[in-house]
């Protein structure tokens, strides 16, 4: 509940809330320059496209949630650490996901239906087991490691088979139009130089000004992470998704939120759980219940749903409507 505030503390607030701003904005502009200076330099030391596609451009919208968790996690803000990746994926699904079947029906194809979904649905089903009895260890950290470390093993043998088209030109369609004009190795330097200092700065500070609000108006950090921060960072994705969608590229706008979904949880989260054991108060069965029921409607809806592999309108509405009730039962918490 919200509490009348003194000047000086009405101060202090404004300044976390700037600093919260400052640091959302720092840290999306650094993750845009790292990835894309990287995928220069990569690419002029002739790494193939389909790597720099998988690795380095898909992990780059990931990298706001990676810098915050791993943040929070140093400096003891765990609840904020694991909401951040638990809200952000609810996002995904629900929000970016309905969002975007809202303003185009989004056609699945079988391999996305097959191999891609269910993965966001297992990610969604370990992170709840992990978290089961309100901890998370370095153990448990370098499990889920070990299970990013197969997910990539197999994207890669997937994608180099050649049997999954789709999967070629999802990986490569990101790095086709900085090659019309490569940029020069000394920018590509700058950019992964200035696009990491951002993140740094802007990662300090998005926690630091996170944690300072919600010390100051009473708010428990998970519900920082839940909502401010993890829809948030997840921006990107939605204008990403959006606009693929809108110029018909279904199988990006899907790939997207599938691929950040299992990088949060298995990279991200295990990352954060091995620098420092997370101790998980502020979240409960609705937040994890509500993560693994959208990973499975996403799933149901593309396999079994009225238009069979088709993420429909109604069903992009239903999804956006599910986002409205979770986060006003959020909203709720507060009163």
């Amino acid at each position: 509940m919200f509490h009348p505030l003194h000047l000086s503390s009405a101060m202090s607030l404004l300044i976390f809330i700037a600093m919260f701003l400052g640091g959302l904005v720092a840290i999306i502009k650094g993750a845009d320059f790292l990835t894309d200076g990287a995928a220069a330099i990569a690419r002029q030391l002739g790494i193939p496209s389909i790597v720099v596609g998988l690795t380095i451009v898909a992990m780059g919208s990931s990298l706001p949630e990676f810098v915050v968790s791993v943040f929070s996690a140093f400096k003891g803000s765990t609840d904020m650490a694991v909401g951040n990746i638990v809200g952000s994926n609810i996002f995904n699904i629900l929000g970016i996901m309905g969002l975007t079947a809202t303003v185009a029906p989004i056609s699945v194809n079988w391999t996305n239906i097959r191999n891609d979904v269910p993965f966001a649905l297992l990610s969604s089903i370990v992170v709840l087991l992990v978290a089961w009895d309100g901890t998370m260890a370095r153990t448990e950290g370098l499990l889920l490691l070990c299970m990013f470390a197969i997910f990539l093993s197999y994207t890669f043998s997937y994608a180099k088979s050649g049997t999954p088209q789709q999967t070629k030109v999802d990986a490569t369609e990101a790095t086709e139009a900085p090659e019309e004009k490569p940029m020069g190795t000394f920018k590509s330097i700058v950019m992964c130089v200035g696009g990491l200092a951002l993140l740094l700065v802007g990662g300090n500070m998005l926690v630091d000004g996170g944690a300072g609000t919600a010390r100051l108006l009473g708010m428990p950090e998970s519900l920082v992470a839940l909502t401010f921060i993890s829809i948030g960072t997840s921006a990107p994705e939605l204008a990403a998704s959006l606009m693929a969608a809108r110029k018909g590229d279904h199988g990006m706008a899907l790939g997207n939120v599938v691929g950040s979904m299992v990088f949060n949880v298995f990279f991200v989260l295990g990352t954060a759980a091995t620098v420092q054991p997370l101790i998980i108060s502020g979240l409960g069965m609705i937040d994890f219940g509500t993560l693994i029921a959208a990973s499975a409607l996403l799933w149901i809806f593309c396999r079994y749903g009225k238009a069979r592999f088709t993420l429909s309108r109604t069903e992009g509405i239903l999804l956006t409507l599910v986002a409205l009730a979770y986060y006003c039962w959020l909203g709720y918490q507060l009163i």
